[in-house]
């Protein structure tokens, strides 16, 4: 049992859970903000048009209301929450992509020996390991 604890202890306290779980709390914080957002500046400027806002709008079938107006409301919902996790993605990579392309700019300071195949340094005309006249 005490081993199964103190697995479960590492698992919990690495970084990936953690992110995870910090991820989710400022995800739904974030779905919070662009429900208000639609429901308080872009429904009521879609439905000036209608008294009821875009919510109310819908359309019967025998006695079945059919509410498309607040479908409508998810679908702009999911297209505006996509489009900043995209725009989120994209800034990470960029930022972790920083790095990388410096190290792959620069320019290489050793070669190899065509004899001895020892690294020697670039500017180098002659092998320090086996004396031969290097290129």
């Amino acid at each position: 049992m005490k081993n199964f604890i103190k697995e479960f202890k590492e698992f919990a306290i690495k970084g990936n859970v953690m992110s995870l779980a910090v991820g989710m709390i400022i995800g739904s914080a974030f779905t919070a903000l662009v429900n208000s957002l639609l429901d308080n500046v872009i429904s009521p400027i879609i439905g000036c048009f209608n008294t009821g806002g875009i919510n109310g709008l819908h359309f019967t079938i025998w006695k079945a209301d059919i509410y498309y107006g607040a479908f409508l409301t998810d679908v702009f919902n999911f297209i505006i929450m996509a489009f900043v996790v995209f725009l989120m993605v994209k800034g990470m990579n960029k930022l972790s992509s920083v790095g990388k392309k410096e190290e792959e700019e620069a320019a290489p300071t050793t070669k190899e020996c065509p004899f001895c195949k020892s690294e020697i340094n670039i500017e180098a005309t002659k092998c320090p390991h086996c004396t031969s006249d290097v290129e």
